[in-house]
């Protein structure tokens, strides 16, 4: 099974040539509160989407699912989630919880309405990992690797998957029998962690879900619809194309593992 693979936008032309382009899920991030802080000087994508653009994206879909990250539990969660599910989100992520209490709570608003997302990003969530997968209504677990980064105090957001925290909350997860992916995936041969050490260790770890990165297609930067629309048909071509390569060779996993952990020590000491 292909890994499914989501994109960050608001924009519907975008969203329809993602679909088109064989991406299987839109992802609406409507989360803001706290995040702007916590993730001060981290470069990543901080949307602010609203209920009318899961209105709009929801519109225009054919094949693709709409997934809608919402805040973390306060005070006006019922509502959000409320007009999320009601605009026509089919799944729900909730993002930044620390305590059973939290998700139990977002489990009881969305009360079997749509499909739900844990995004398992604090320290407090894996200490809690046991209890809260025994809840009923988690239909899967992405594993945010940006703010447990931060949580462990790490230097490099990668530094989980070297030091075995993403092996043990997967194994977790897999022992629940729900489907559970974690972390993003740029464009193939960039950077020194390249993309397929990354997918490669998707393969190793059963995970099924991976949000393609602002790498992949900054379309913040990108007015051209044409370009946008070369960029995702050749970048998803060549993921799926190291998919099958990946499947098709488990007897590399082990050395990739082993290979990537040097690269991404190495990132996080300086070197």
């Amino acid at each position: 099974m292909s890994i499914k693979l989501m994109y960050i936008t608001n924009r519907t032309q975008v969203a329809l040539i993602a679909e088109k382009s064989g991406v299987d899920r839109i992802f609406i991030d409507m989360e803001y509160i706290g995040k702007a802080e916590r993730q001060c000087g981290m470069d990543t994508v901080k949307s602010h989407h609203t209920v009318e653009d899961v209105k709009n994206i929801r519109g225009v879909l054919r094949d693709a699912e709409l997934l809608v990250r919402c805040n973390a539990i306060y005070e006006g969660s019922k509502d959000e989630i409320d007009a999320i599910v009601d605009a026509g989100a089919d799944i729900v992520m909730l993002p930044y919880f620390k305590t059973v209490d939290e998700v139990k709570t977002f489990l009881g608003i969305i009360g079997g309405r749509v499909k739900t997302c844990l995004l398992v990003e604090t320290p407090g969530a894996v200490d809690a990992i046991d209890e809260i997968l025994a809840l009923d209504g988690i239909d899967e677990v992405h594993i945010g690797i940006n703010d447990l980064s931060l949580g462990y105090g790490k230097k490099f957001l990668f530094e989980e998957l070297a030091d075995g925290m993403v092996d043990y909350i997967c194994s977790k997860v897999k022992e629940k029998g729900i489907p559970y992916g974690f972390g993003g995936i740029a464009s193939l041969g960039r950077g020194r962690l390249t993309s397929e050490y990354v997918i490669m260790e998707h393969y190793r770890l059963g995970s099924t879900r991976a949000i393609l990165s602002r790498s992949f297609c900054n379309t913040e930067n990108m007015h051209d619809l044409q370009a946008i629309k070369t960029v995702f048909v050749n970048g998803v071509k060549a993921i799926r194309e190291y998919e099958e390569y990946c499947r098709t060779h488990p007897e590399l996993w082990e050395n990739n593992q082993k290979e990537a952990a040097e690269i991404i020590m190495q990132i996080a000491a300086g070197g």
